[in-house]
């Protein structure tokens, strides 16, 4: 068998299959580590070291998996919408018949309420929990700049 496998060119490593050779009347592929040989049972101590380094990476594994979750539940919080806030529900502001709102800027809890009426501009300061004016304030042209 021998000299018929060396006719077609896989004897000894070959030009035609460098990858093939013959040991001992079998063919072997050079380099395929990938068949199992007898592997012969580890001795106590080397099995007890494997376990121990296959639980150490078990653990690892799962506090790596609780760490991304934990940072995942983190920036899915964040994005949530927060309760509070503006609300739901709408304060309704009492300002006298006449006044046109000119612009709102809001600060936190509160709001400020620019209105107009018959050429005079008035200032309010509002709660935005329940609508409540806190202060108002009557804008005018004085003598402060001359």
């Amino acid at each position: 068998m021998y000299e018929r496998l060396k006719s077609i060119g896989l004897g000894g490593g070959s030009a035609a299959a460098p990858d093939m050779a013959i040991t001992r009347g079998r063919i072997m592929a050079r380099g395929n580590q990938d068949e199992p040989e007898d592997e012969m049972p580890l001795d106590p101590a080397a099995e007890r070291l494997r376990r121990k380094m296959v639980r150490l990476l078990v653990v690892s594994v799962g506090i790596m998996i609780v760490g991304v979750m934990a940072v995942l539940g983190v920036v899915v919080y964040k994005t949530l919408p927060r309760d509070g806030g503006l609300g739901e529900a709408a304060a309704t502001i009492a300002i006298p018949a006449g006044e046109a709102i000119l612009a709102v800027s809001m600060d936190g809890e509160r709001a400020l309420v620019h209105t107009r009426a018959d050429g005079a501009d008035r200032l309010y300061v509002v709660s935005l929990a329940d609508g409540a004016v806190l202060k108002r304030l009557a804008v005018g042209q004085g003598a402060a700049g001359n």
